[in-house]
């Protein structure tokens, strides 16, 4: 079994010839559908619970109501329905639950690179609804419990005079999670579940208590638009070489959003075999089909970061529940951290 110190660095991946270029594909077995999770081992969880003091919890889920107009157009909003055999019982059915509509964990059958396919080889015609191929259960059956780090860039950011500008697609580099980490005095280490907090996601809920028509993108005819990481290999590198399990963040797609400024490229793309689309330059076709990234989005992260202020302290105890859905190819997080 490979171990987190063992794999190659992402220099490493990026001259393979066996496998895609800069893919993990066959690191942690020909068979693997955990990809990066397989970095939070049963020692990892053991030095998790040893960062619990308090007690104290703040989960890191919006309800699942939370969006009455939809974020992505094809994502629909929840119905959810209470009933009754008699006056003395309720139960209930939810309708049109989308389970990527709000607070996430991405399955390795989200994306798959457009000259490679899906992670590890998988085969496309397997990727459908009962089939356990790349599914979301997996996550839940491996356990996602591990040491959380909450890099908070928003404020970082607001310290170092340079603000965030929330209705403009600011993308961030790798070396702003390296100074938000130094200014935090913390470290990432492998098998982390890194957190980062850029503020989109209080911003945007901040909007719809105010009413505003932007809150509600594209229904109301306004463009979504988000700060994240950028899109490029530098980003996949620092992300790998890192050994990060899973890297979840409060905005709608971990990276920046759109991608028009992307500096990645795919073979389809510029044969013109492949038509452009919103998933043209995504990092996501990097993280989640060749390195086998677990990704959370739309995380809340606005009350860990409060506490995280409060006594200087940025590591703690994450756990997460993914639905066990065969074949499931995303699931509501059902984050908590411990603290």
């Amino acid at each position: 079994m490979t171990t987190p110190g063992t794999v190659p660095s992402y220099r490493e991946l990026m001259e393979r010839t066996d496998a895609p270029p800069g893919s993990s594909w066959g690191i942690f077995g020909k068979d693997d559908d955990l990809g990066t999770l397989n970095f939070l081992t049963p020692e990892h969880r053991i030095r998790a619970s040893e960062l619990v003091r308090s007690g104290q919890t703040h989960s890191l889920d919006l309800p699942l109501d939370a969006f009455p107009q939809p974020l992505i157009s094809h994502r629909g909003a929840l119905q959810h329905t209470v009933f009754g055999l008699n006056e003395f019982h309720r139960d209930d059915r939810i309708d049109s639950l989308f389970p990527q509509a709000t607070s996430q964990i991405d399955g390795l059958r989200h994306f798959g690179h457009p000259d490679y396919g899906f992670y590890n080889g998988a085969d496309p015609q397997k990727l459908v609804a009962g089939d356990p191929t790349l599914g979301v259960q997996r996550y839940a059956e491996h356990g996602l419990a591990g040491r959380g780090v909450l890099l908070d860039v928003g404020r970082y950011l607001e310290h170092a005079g340079d603000p965030i500008d929330y209705t403009e697609p600011r993308s961030v580099p790798p070396s702003v999670l390296d100074e938000t980490a130094r200014h935090q005095g913390v470290s990432i280490e492998p098998g982390d579940i890194l957190m980062l907090r850029f503020g989109w996601l209080g911003h945007r809920l901040h909007q719809m208590k105010e009413g505003s028509p932007a809150a509600n993108g594209s229904a109301a005819g306004v463009p979504l638009v988000s700060v994240g990481l950028e899109q490029s290999h530098e980003t996949a590198a620092w992300l790998w070489d890192h050994r990060v399990a899973l890297a979840a963040a409060d905005n709608v797609a971990l990276e920046v959003w759109p991608s028009t400024e992307s500096r990645l490229s795919v073979l389809a793309d510029t044969q013109g075999t492949l038509p452009v689309s919103s998933h043209t330059g995504m990092l996501h076709r990097i993280l989640i089909p060749l390195l086998g990234l677990a990704i959370g989005e739309l995380w809340q992260l606005d009350e860990l970061a409060a506490a995280c202020v409060a006594d200087g302290r940025y590591e703690c105890m994450v756990v997460a529940a993914p639905l066990r859905l065969p074949g499931g190819v995303g699931s509501p997080s059902n984050a908590v951290a411990i603290r």
